[in-house]
C-alpha cells in the first residue's frame, strides 16, 4: 500500500472530533484521536467505538457527542467485542442490499481498557479477523479514575496504587509489550507510534491500519500531563525523548514481518526521559540511583530483542 504525506492537505481535512469537549489541555488522547481520524480519506464514513475512560467521559455526555461520525460508547471490557459485532452486522446488511455505503470501523481505548480490562475482547476480535482497527491511546495508567497503575505503567512510576515512598519505589514491574502480543495474533497490521515532528509517523501508520483489509492494531503513546506530572507544552519533547531513549520504539509488523521505523544515531540514556516527569522524581534521590540502572538494563534488553526481530 502506497502512503503519501502532505501535511498541509491532511491538517486541512474536516475535523471528525469536534471542539468543545472536556478533555484536559494538552491531552495526548485527543491528539491521538484527531490525527488518527484525519487518516480517513475525505468522504469516507466511519463507525467509531470508544471504551470507557478519560476519552469517553469527556467527549460523550448522552445524548451529545464530540464525534462527527457514528459513535458507540462501550464498557471498559467490551470495545473490541462491540465493534466486531457492528462490523459483522454491517456485512450482513450490505450483503442483503440494505446498506449501500462503505464504512470503516475504528475503536479507541485507553491502556486500562485495552491492556487490562478489555484484553479478552480485543484478542477475540483480532483472532476472528474482523475488518476493524483498534487504537490504544496509551497514557500509562488508569487516568480516568485517579492515576492507578495499569500493566502499561512503566517500571518505578509513582501512581496512587504504587506510591513512591519509604516502603516503595513505585511500580515494581516493567510495562507489558502489548504491540508484540497483538503481533502474535498474526493479524495483517500492527503499528506502534507517538507524536513526533509533524505527526507523519502517526498519520502514515493510522492510514495503513484503516485501509489494510482485516484486523489492525495501533498503539500510540499518548502522554497525560496530570498523571505524568509535566507542563502541558512539554508533550512533544517528552515524546521525542521516549523515542530517542528507545523507551518507545517506532515499529510496525506487516503480515508477520517486523520493521523498525527509526533507530537513534546516538541512543540517549533513559534518565533523559524520566527526568521530564514528576512521577519519576523519586528515582533521582541518591539512594535510588541503582533503580535507574535497572530500568536502563531492562530497556536495553527489550531494544536488542526488537532489533533481532526486525533483523536490524
Amino acid at each position: 500500500m502506497e502512503n503519501t504525506f502532505n501535511f498541509k492537505e491532511i491538517q486541512g481535512r474536516e475535523e471528525r472530533l469536534a471542539p468543545g469537549h472536556r478533555m484536559c489541555a494538552g491531552c495526548g488522547g485527543t491528539i491521538t484521536v484527531r490525527n488518527v481520524l484525519k487518516a480517513l480519506h475525505p468522504g469516507d464514513k466511519a463507525v467509531v467505538g470508544n471504551a470507557t475512560g478519560c476519552l469517553e467521559v469527556s467527549t460523550f455526555m448522552y445524548p451529545f457527542t464530540a464525534y462527527e461520525d457514528s459513535y458507540i460508547h462501550n464498557a471498559f471490557e467490551n470495545a473490541g467485542a462491540t465493534l466486531s459485532g457492528v462490523e459483522t452486522a454491517y456485512n450482513v446488511l450490505k450483503a442483503k442490499g440494505k446498506v449501500k455505503e462503505d464504512y470503516k470501523f475504528i475503536t479507541f481505548g485507553g491502556d486500562g481498557g485495552t491492556y487490562d480490562i478489555g484484553l479478552q475482547s480485543l484478542s477475540g476480535a483480532m483472532e476472528r479477523g474482523h475488518d476493524m482497527v483498534y487504537v490504544c491511546y496509551d497514557n500509562g495508567a488508569y487516568m480516568n479514575t485517579g492515576t492507578q497503575r495499569s500493566s502499561a505503567t512503566p517500571m518505578y512510576a509513582d501512581t496512587t496504587t504504587t506510591p513512591a515512598g519509604k516502603c516503595s519505589a513505585g511500580k515494581p514491574q516493567y510495562r507489558k509489550d502489548l504491540a508484540a502480543i497483538m503481533a502474535a495474533h498474526n493479524i495483517p497490521y500492527v503499528g506502534q507510534t507517538t507524536f513526533i515532528g509533524n505527526m507523519k509517523d502517526l498519520y502514515v501508520k493510522a492510514e495503513k491500519a484503516i485501509y489494510t483489509p482485516g484486523p489492525a492494531f495501533l498503539n500510540v503513546m499518548s502522554p497525560c500531563p496530570r498523571g505524568w506530572r509535566y507542563d502541558a507544552p512539554d508533550i512533544m519533547n517528552i515524546c521525542k525523548l521516549a523515542v530517542e531513549t528507545c523507551y518507545w520504539p517506532l515499529f510496525e509488523v506487516i503480515d508477520g514481518r517486523w520493521i523498525i521505523n527509526y533507530q537513534p544515531k546516538n541512543k540517549l540514556p533513559i534518565e533523559d526521559f524520566l527526568k521530564t516527569q514528576g512521577r519519576f522524581k523519586h528515582l533521582f534521590k541518591p539512594e535510588n540511583e541503582e533503580l535507574i540502572v535497572l530500568f536502563q538494563k531492562e530497556l536495553d534488553r527489550r531494544w536488542e530483542e526488537l532489533l533481532t526481530r526486525c533483523n536490524a
